[in-house]
């Protein structure tokens, strides 16, 4: 397997994992009955995908041959990952705990 190969499974893998964060915060810290619920759970996307690159950047710089692969591998199926996954159990612990 690949680098960049190696790098989009990893940043799916995180996108299901930043989108049960997500769900985890909306439902223990705060409930989403705003805006500003949506605005926390980008912010949480946005710090696991930064740290991803950082933790790559730090693993890989030397062995891509275009460092700005580190930032664009995975990108799109890290975010559509996230939002369907935050979504999905959203509704699922929505539909447990609060009916």
């Amino acid at each position: 397997m690949g680098i960049l190969t190696r790098i989009y499974w990893t940043r799916f893998l995180l996108g299901i994992l930043a989108g049960f964060i997500c769900t985890l915060y909306n439902i223990f810290v705060e409930q989403p009955i705003d805006v500003f619920s949506f605005m926390t759970g980008i912010t949480f996307a946005l710090l696991i995908y930064l740290l991803s690159y950082y933790a790559f950047k730090s693993a890989y710089f030397t062995k891509v041959e275009k460092p700005i692969k580190l930032i664009t591998a995975g990108i799109g199926i890290y975010f559509i990952t996230w939002i369907v996954c935050w979504t999905l159990f959203w509704t699922i612990c929505h539909a447990l705990l609060f009916t």
